[in-house]
């Protein structure tokens, strides 16, 4: 089976999948927005739709999270695959701040929604600070996030430049931030492409960076190093890799 063909494929079992799994996340919430079956359904979604693809995920780095605690994990954005690699493997529950218009598809805009998500509008300034302040309130009282600080999946080998935002809403919240590299993810499934090729994915999770008495500029420069020291464009073809 040819990679547009696998493609279509697995994107008849993302639609298959994310009705039924944004279903249970849906009524799950009704009894609970905290509820840990909210949880398991998204992690039933994401490995479910690893293991259609054929995509093994290997994690390091877990050893540095504690229980209970809230965190802020910020990630590299490649593919849409890197949501289905962090649902998998961080542990607890957390949401994600994500663009506007995922909230608009059926089922899944609303299972974001009542997990607790915050939808961003990227064309509207004022409209994207509220946004940001509703997360640093989630995030104060203990519920985990999930950013992309790039702001998009990118093509490119390189981390693109950081958005600020999300970093003052790190700091607003007072809770740690984790540093999460995602490598392979740009091999599977590039941006504005259905082709998908299976592949292995390496999630590493770096330990908790402090945001107390962190200067914005200073904790925007300690996430990207510790982001670009475990990513590997490359992974897992080295330098002669295949075409995108």
């Amino acid at each position: 089976m040819n990679l547009v063909a696998w493609g279509l494929w697995f994107h008849i079992w993302l639609g298959l999948l994310t009705l039924w799994a944004g279903s249970l996340v849906i009524f799950w919430s009704y009894i609970g927005k905290a509820n840990p079956m909210v949880h398991r359904s998204c992690q039933w979604w994401g490995r479910n739709l690893l293991r259609i693809a054929h995509i093994p995920v290997q994690v390091e780095g877990l050893e540095h999270l504690s229980p209970g605690q809230a965190y802020v994990f910020a990630a590299n954005h490649r593919s849409n695959f890197d949501i289905f690699a962090l649902i998998s493997v961080l542990p607890g529950r957390f949401v994600w701040v994500a663009k506007k218009s995922l909230f608009g598809i059926p089922v899944l805009g609303q299972a974001l929604t009542r997990m607790g998500s915050i939808s961003v509008d990227r064309e509207n300034l004022r409209s994207a600070v509220q946004s940001l302040d509703r997360a640093t309130a989630m995030v104060k009282g203990g519920v985990s996030m999930i950013i992309f600080p790039e702001g998009t999946r990118s093509a490119s080998r390189e981390l693109l430049p950081f958005k600020k935002g999300v970093f003052v809403m790190a700091l607003k919240a007072g809770q740690p931030i984790v540093p999460v590299s995602i490598s392979g993810t740009r091999f599977i499934q590039p941006r504005e492409t259905i082709r998908v090729r299976p592949g292995p994915v390496k999630v590493v999770i770096s330990p908790p960076i402090a945001t107390t008495s962190q200067r914005k500029e200073d904790l925007m420069e300690a996430v990207r190093q510790a982001i670009d020291a475990h990513y590997d464009p490359d992974f897992p073809y080295g330098p002669g890799n295949p075409e995108l």
